[in-house]
């Protein structure tokens, strides 16, 4: 709200004033229409189970389907993560770059979150359960939107506003299969879309908005995997997850923060994300 001071004696506001009481209107009346709910993906196939899936969560923003079978999975000791796959025809519009870089961020944040949790195994084994995942949905950022959305954050700063044509989002099948049996013991179904009106950084990148989903799809799966009962632990050491570079860079937080101040775009190339790939299975 505008400080009653920066008003004139007739009503009228300052030079400048109007173009960004009309920018925050705008905002609250984009507001007013509700956040921009995520649709769930249609089921792909990849799963070897859809039995039993239910919605968890009110949050409209993340559309989240997910069983478990508590007892299988407090049995679960160790995990082989295999790399992520994509669904038929998902991404065809990117390049391969662009595509390895989201598959690199998927396997990246699952691993850590997984990590934490069980014990990862770098081949597989019998004694180790496996995590298959599929990309399912993979929607571009829009680089036109994006500009525009930097624009407007120089009047508004504390939000990204988004048209809704420049919005980008990821949607993503997960499953943990007992060892030895194959069996299903539990499974996911994640999407999340960039917002118009919210937190999630407008990006160059055509890949911007679905890496920046990745870091949140890896913490569902790790809570859909593991049961209350299972306690989180320190990250280990060594760090199974070392394949994909250091969990924390420093200088990549702060190159990425710099590079948001100065343009209010997100840069994946600057943050690190997506910009390790795993060494290739022998």
């Amino acid at each position: 709200m505008h400080n009653p001071s920066q008003v004139r004696a007739h009503g009228a506001l300052r030079p400048g004033q109007a173009g960004r009481s009309l920018t925050i209107a705008s905002i609250l009346a984009a507001s007013a229409l509700g956040a921009c709910q995520t649709t769930p993906a249609a089921n792909s196939g990849y799963l070897s189970s859809y039995d039993g899936m239910a919605r968890a969560g009110r949050n409209p923003v993340v559309a989240l389907q997910r069983r478990r079978d508590d007892a299988a999975s407090d049995a679960v000791r160790a995990v082989y993560i295999e790399p992520a796959a994509f669904a038929p025809q998902v991404g065809d519009r990117l390049s391969e770059n662009e595509r390895a870089m989201v598959q690199t961020e998927v396997d990246r944040q699952i691993c850590f979150e997984v990590s934490e949790r069980f014990t990862v195994t770098p081949e597989p084994s019998q004694d180790a359960a496996t995590i298959r995942t599929a990309i399912v949905r993979l929607q571009p950022t829009g680089r036109i939107g994006s500009l525009m959305s930097a624009a407007a954050g120089y009047f508004v700063p504390v939000v990204s506003l988004r048209p809704p044509t420049s919005t980008g989002g990821l949607a993503v099948e997960s499953e943990l299969l007992e060892a030895g049996t194959g069996r299903q013991i539990a499974a996911i179904a994640w999407a999340r879309n960039a917002q118009y009106v919210g937190r999630d950084s407008a990006s160059l990148s055509r890949v911007g908005d679905a890496l920046q989903m990745a870091e949140p799809m890896g913490d569902a799966v790790g809570d859909a995997f593991s049961s209350e009962a299972r306690k989180v632990n320190d990250i280990p050491n060594p760090d199974p997850c070392a394949v994909f570079g250091p969990r924390r860079n420093l200088g990549r937080t702060a190159a990425g923060f710099i590079f948001g101040q100065a343009t209010n775009l997100y840069a994946p190339e600057a943050s690190g994300e997506g910009a390790r790939r795993r060494a290739p299975q022998p």
